[in-house]
């Protein structure tokens, strides 16, 4: 199978790799980049084609990258000086004390 040939690869991966390379575009990246970033996602998520070659099952798909959510973001609290942040916590805090009563026994 040469480099690049796509047919072991599912409709579902196909369609990924579409969804995320529209990701891409629409953020500024050129087409051919995006369709690069786009597969290197599938198969890092997939670990490859997922269609049986030759014998065996498909392999099934277990979606690392999607579930990065979360631990990508932090950017803007790290942004803010310490003393805002500080400031906040204790609100919450307070927050927390103020509605303790109201708490679910």
């Amino acid at each position: 199978m040469p480099r690049g040939d796509k047919s072991k690869y599912t409709d579902k991966q196909e369609r990924k790799a579409d969804h995320i390379a529209e990701g891409y575009e629409k953020r500024g990246v050129s087409e051919k980049e995006a369709e690069r970033r786009a597969w290197a996602t599938v198969n890092k998520d997939d670990a490859g084609g997922k269609k049986a070659g030759g014998s065996g099952r498909a392999k099934h798909t277990g979606n690392p990258a999607a579930h990065k959510g979360g631990r990508m973001g932090g950017k803007a609290s790290g942004e803010r000086p310490a003393a805002e942040r500080s400031a906040s916590a204790r609100k919450a805090a307070a927050t927390r004390k103020r509605n303790e009563s109201h708490a679910h026994h």
